[in-house]
This record gives C-alpha cells, sequence and structure tokens, in this order.
C-alpha cells in the first residue's frame, strides 16, 4: 500500500501566448509523475479523448504531446503545487496549495477554463477561482478509474472544448 507522501508539483504548465483554452487536472498521478509530463497513465484516456476532437493521430511522445496541445491553442497544467497524497488518489489529497494560474491568464488569451474531473473543479472553486476571478467548466475525468464514461461518451461531454 502507497504511503501519504508531501509532494511539490514536478512538471510545469505547457500554454504559449496563443493558447486559448486552459484544461487542469488536480495533480499528477504517479506514472505522469515519473514520466515528468500530464496524463502519463497509459490508461488515461486525455489524450484519445483531444485527438478525437481535433481530428488527429492519438500524440504518443512528450514531444509529440506539447507540440498537439500548443497547435490546438490548448495551456494545460494542474490546479494544485503542493499537497499530501497517497500514490495517485485524488480522494487523499489534503493540505493543499494551489498552482498560480496569473502568469497563464495575464500571458494568453485564455477564453475559457476546463477541468478534468470533479477534484479539479472543487479545488479550482475553492482555491483558485476567488483570485482570478473566473469561473470553470467542469468536465467529466478522462481517468480509468471514472469507468462510468466511455470514451465516446467523453468525447461527446468534451467536445465542449472545441467551441471556445
Amino acid at each position: 500500500m502507497a504511503e501519504e507522501q508531501f509532494i511539490i508539483h514536478p512538471i510545469p504548465p505547457v500554454w504559449d501566448e496563443h493558447s486559448r483554452i486552459l484544461i487542469l487536472g488536480s495533480f499528477p498521478s504517479v506514472k505522469s509523475r515519473e514520466m515528468m509530463f500530464f496524463y502519463g497513465h497509459p490508461q488515461n484516456r486525455y489524450w484519445k479523448v483531444l485527438a478525437a476532437l481535433f481530428k488527429e493521430e492519438v500524440p504518443m511522445t512528450i514531444p509529440e504531446r506539447k507540440s498537439f496541445l500548443l497547435r490546438n491553442h490548448i495551456a494545460a497544467w494542474d490546479v494544485i503545487a503542493s499537497c499530501r497524497i497517497t500514490g495517485s488518489s485524488d480522494s487523499s489529497i489534503r493540505d493543499v496549495v494551489p498552482n498560480d494560474l496569473r502568469p497563464i491568464l495575464s500571458g494568453a488569451d485564455i477564453r475559457r477554463i476546463f477541468t478534468n474531473g470533479g477534484t479539479a473543479w472543487k479545488m479550482y472553486h475553492r482555491y483558485t477561482e476567488p483570485v482570478v476571478g473566473r469561473p470553470a467548466v467542469r468536465l467529466p475525468s478522462t481517468s480509468s478509474a471514472n469507468a462510468a464514461w466511455s470514451l465516446d461518451r467523453l468525447i461527446g461531454e468534451w467536445k465542449v472544448i472545441r467551441e471556445a
């Protein structure tokens, strides 16, 4: 069984001045922290969902994933800068320190903010929205733990990012 650890978010945000959409997760999984990039677990459907929405091949390498995000004007990061967490369990997260999103929001014309799942939305609503004054749209989690949502159903819900 994994032990609770205090972890500082190790992955920098991906964005540039052309980013229009900001997608926020809660905190990187163990696999993502090992890989040093977002949504590194092969069972997470994030990259499959985005590839389907933008009618592209699923990016596999970190450079391909960064390029995919920037080419499609997507900024990606997480709400949490540091926390105590057991393994990859969002339900174990405590002692949250949020990331400062102001550099992204002032450096790019972010038109809409989306969260990947309920934990990211709750953390954003609690810690970040009061600071930046911008609401986020809660999307269903692409995690394999969200087994009630099929890939097709996720793609159907996530299509709102194309309208941003």
